[in-house]
């Protein structure tokens, strides 16, 4: 692994695995729509545009031995045509990118979300089956996209599908200040029961897995073909430990509940209502959301142990003080 090109890699855990790659002494370029503001004074090689253009694709990617795909549309609401032009499309155009410049390795940033359904999964590996029905367009056209990652594997192009679950971090611009912004509001309420486990990633155990499966598709290939949970290894008490981390915080913990089936029926009637009635911002709740909040999610990182050797370097508790000391310094 020689030259890396991160598509995506202006987003919150692409800027993390560049920062890392370039750390390791590995030539590094990004590709991705959104220009990366720090780019030339961290001595990134940064290039501007769209993976639903194949014929920028080959032309970008000429040169490289390995690309490490985190380019998608993501959240959980928006008409299907555009997950499915970005997630779908645009994948197929970076294999056939990959295909026309003889690179060896592909890494693809998936997501556990494509086994999702309405029960708990716990403990479950990369047996259990793709969702038969999906609880939201981004876990279905992710799904699609990783089927075809795998299925394009072969001695000339390597490929491997990383599933990492809810990563945080210092860095995430998206998902803690929202988080925070909704619990000092106290519009967070609790749904279930409160005992969901859950598992999370730390932003540097997350780009450490994807740094052990390019070297791993340029070595041994053991994961070559194959998809990998990767998370801390350890679930969290989702509700308890917000209520944690918002303590430390001085922000008003999570009190108010409801039921699991109310907030599931009330997502269900918001995604029928929402387009009859041409509302375009995001529903506060979605069948999506009522499951990830109620239910139990945690995967076993058994396989990603032996066939990768992933193992977390950074703690939960280690991560909690990582970001409760950026978002102190950031006024978040």
């Amino acid at each position: 692994m020689q030259r890396v090109a991160v598509l995506g890699g202006s987003g919150f855990v692409g800027r993390a695995l560049v920062q890392r790659l370039l750390s390791d002494g590995v030539e590094t370029t990004v590709v991705a729509r959104r220009i990366c503001p720090d780019a030339e004074s961290l001595g990134i090689r940064f290039i501007s545009g769209d993976i639903g253009d194949v014929d920028f694709l080959k032309n970008s990617l000429a040169g490289y031995d390995t690309v490490i795909h985190l380019a998608s549309k993501t959240g959980i609401w928006g008409d299907r045509e555009s997950y499915h032009r970005t997630n779908v499309l645009g994948t197929r155009n970076v294999l056939d990118a990959c295909r026309a410049n003889n690179i060896a390795a592909l890494v693809y940033g998936s997501t556990p979300s494509v086994v999702y359904q309405k029960d708990d999964l716990c403990g479950v590996n990369e047996r259990t089956p793709y969702a038969r029905n999906f609880l939201c367009d981004y876990a279905w056209s992710k799904a699609i996209a990783e089927k075809m990652v795998l299925e394009a594997n072969s001695d000339a192009l390597r490929t491997i599908a990383l599933r990492p679950h809810l990563v945080w971090g210092p860095g995430d611009s998206n998902r803690i200040p929202r988080l925070l912004g909704q619990a000092r509001c106290r519009q967070l309420r609790r749904v279930g029961d409160g005992h969901n486990l859950v598992d999370v990633t730390y932003i540097d155990n997350a780009v450490e897995a994807f740094v052990l499966a390019a070297k791993n598709l340029h070595g041994p290939a053991s994961g070559a073909g194959k998809p990998y949970f990767i998370s801390q290894g350890e679930p969290v008490n989702l509700w308890n430990w917000l209520n944690k981390f918002f303590r430390r915080l001085d922000i008003p913990i999570v009190e108010q509940s409801t039921t699991f089936r109310k907030a599931y029926l009330m997502g269900m009637l918001m995604e029928k209502t929402f387009p009859m009635m041409r509302i375009k911002r995001e529903p506060c709740m979605t069948r999506f959301l009522a499951v990830q909040l109620a239910k139990s999610h945690w995967f076993s990182i058994e396989n990603a142990n032996r066939d990768l050797g992933y193992f977390p370097k950074v703690s939960t508790a280690e991560g909690i003080n990582s970001i409760l000391q950026w978002v102190s310094t950031s006024e978040l």
